[in-house]
């Protein structure tokens, strides 16, 4: 067992935040706090706790969790658990490392041996999609994912609609299946339109039909159609999610490891889906170390079904990939539309402090781009 001696946190292109903590007996871990276009606020909870945690046991991962979480009056919410999760899975990637096993192996070890997953293709205004697939295909994926639909208006032209439809007859032509999300960009009276129009064609799942504070919205969605429904990343812990299980209006449940507090709180979230016949799927658009953290937890979830993968995903601009940073990246190698499980000690992914470190030094937060209809009104991205 070791105190720890230092808690660092590094800002990286494209729009990562990484933590680093050592202990007395040279032991480290690795966690990422992302938390896109709220960086800066993240790096201040991270501050504080820098100075809290020094001393502190790094082998007590779940006290320190539960002080971060239930230490101060106010509790949850996307920066405080984004923070959380950095710390959290930095202290499993210490621990697992010291003792010189993958984390999967202090989880309760595996129930599989490689793992299902699928990548981006499109963008933010998706267009052409055919070329795209076909280098996902080429790339040994045989699921994607793509945004529904540009920006739309509370209530616009069901025309605006018919392309998403005729994306997705391209793309399952390929043979690939298909993800839809709606990333919260479409308002209910669009929303129950456009799930009925793409519930011919059979997506994969429909994600974020709605916002997630329109919980009876997306109750009513549900009820109207088979389309699975996931939702997820936008909910931060055990206590958000409750009332989607309990009223039977999710699916596939998308929590984002890098939001929710980590893989202590990831592996609480997963056990509580599967007692409510929920698969999960989870959210991750970010950085190796947040896919590496989910690989960890989707190798010991009897429900996991898919993962997502930021490999090329149209955020990842400025040279920085999945690829990046990592000393191993072959791990991410596709193939027939699984990875294979790593089975190196940690996180199972070999960090490349000195990339990270150069690479950090002056560069500025990702900032969320933000979408305006025709008349200047603000719409959702």
């Amino acid at each position: 067992m070791g105190k720890i001696t230092k808690i660092e946190y590094f800002r990286l292109p494209p729009r990562w935040l990484f933590v680093k903590i050592v202990d007395d007996t040279g032991c480290y871990g690795w966690g990422e706090a992302s938390l896109e276009g709220h960086t800066q606020a993240v790096e201040g909870c991270l501050d504080a706790w820098a100075e809290k945690y020094v001393g502190y046991d790094a082998d007590d991962i779940e006290h320190i969790w539960q002080l971060s979480y239930r230490g101060g009056f106010y509790r949850g919410g996307p920066v405080l658990m984004s923070a959380l999760s950095g710390i959290d899975i930095a202290l499993w990637d210490l621990k697992a490392r010291r003792l010189n096993v993958p984390i999967y192996q202090l989880l309760g070890g595996k129930v599989r041996d490689k793992l299902r997953v699928y990548a981006w293709i499109g963008g933010d205004r998706p267009s052409d999609v055919e070329t795209q697939a076909n280098v996902r295909k080429a790339q040994g994926f045989n699921a994607v994912k793509m945004n529904g639909t540009e920006d739309l208006g509370w209530l616009d032209s069901p025309r605006k609609l018919e392309d998403c439809v005729e994306r997705v007859k391209i793309v399952k032509a390929l043979g690939l299946d298909v993800g839809v999300d709606f990333h919260g960009r479409v308002h209910k009276p669009m929303a129950k339109q456009l799930v009925a129009k793409l519930e011919p064609h059979d997506p994969l799942f429909v994600e974020e039909p709605l916002l997630s504070e329109n919980i009876g919205g997306i109750k009513d969605i549900a009820a109207r159609t088979h389309c699975p429904i996931a939702l997820g990343e936008r909910l931060h812990n055990r206590w958000d999610i409750r009332p989607f299980l309990e009223s039977g209006c999710v699916d596939i449940l998308q929590p984002d490891i890098c939001h929710v507090g980590g893989i202590s709180e990831m592996r609480r979230i997963a056990s509580a889906c599967e007692t409510y016949d929920v698969a999960l799927a989870p959210h991750c658009p970010l950085g190796p170390i947040a896919l590496a953290a989910n690989v960890q937890v989707d190798a010991v979830t009897s429900n996991f079904v898919i993962q997502e993968m930021s490999l090329g995903i149209h955020y990842n601009v400025g040279g920085q990939d999945l690829t990046s940073y990592t000393l191993n990246p072959e791990v991410w190698r596709v193939t027939d539309g699984y990875i294979d499980l790593m089975s190196g000690p940690g996180l199972g992914i070999d960090i490349d402090e000195v990339q990270v470190r150069a690479l950090s030094k002056d560069t500025k937060a990702w900032v969320s781009p933000t979408f305006s209809g025709p008349g200047g009104e603000l719409r959702e991205w």
